[in-house]
């Protein structure tokens, strides 16, 4: 086994240019942009979440409302399974607007 004095210790950035590449490179790119996906889609989950609590709703209950199983919540509140007819679906059933900035020509309402 060595010994602490004999490792050397390597920082993530490191890690991840030499087992995938320097950023940059198609290998590197997919990967950030696959973290960087599922963490936008964890954000979205909680943000479903936490104005079901708010609600004082139950998965199921929400379910209920947009016709799915607890189940298939707990999944997009995981953020697992997001599409944007689901996103459009809870939001309507628990009555939250929703608008998208179109950044230079104003606010557009989903529905």
């Amino acid at each position: 086994m060595e010994k602490e004095a004999d490792m050397k210790f390597i920082d993530f950035e490191e890690v991840l240019d030499r087992d995938l590449g320097k950023p940059g490179t198609n290998r590197r790119d997919k990967f950030e942009r696959n973290v960087d996906e599922a963490v936008q889609a964890y954000r979205i989950g909680e943000a479903i979440k936490q104005a079901r609590l708010q609600q004082n709703l139950t998965q199921e209950q929400l379910g209920e409302r947009i016709g799915v199983k607890k189940a298939q919540i707990s999944k997009l509140e995981s953020g697992k399974s997001i599409t944007f007819a689901s996103l459009l679906r809870v939001f309507n059933a628990m009555g939250i607007q929703a608008t998208l900035d179109m950044k230079g020509v104003g606010r557009v309402a989903l529905w």
